[in-house]
């Protein structure tokens, strides 16, 4: 099965939706390279990045269930290899 690189960027608003979240990121783990989250307190935002190597419907999968919920903003980037 042919996998692409992505890099989700995820900025959440409402911090109450972090435990949703990691559960999501739980469950597409095996696909996650790396992630790193940064909390910008001043603004009271959480700005977290995500690179995954996966098919394009797991990247799309993740992307749109992490998109849906509250107080969660999601882009995608795809390498183009």
């Amino acid at each position: 099965m042919d996998t692409r690189i992505a890099l989700i960027g995820i900025i959440v608003d409402d911090l109450s939706s972090a435990e949703k979240i990691n559960l999501i990121l739980h469950e597409f783990g095996k696909y996650i390279v790396g992630r790193m989250g940064i909390p910008y307190r001043e603004k009271g935002v959480s700005i977290i990045s995500v690179v995954v190597d996966a098919p394009n419907d797991v990247i799309s999968s993740l992307s749109g269930k992490l998109g849906m919920l509250r107080g969660v903003n999601t882009k995608t980037v795809y390498s183009k290899i």
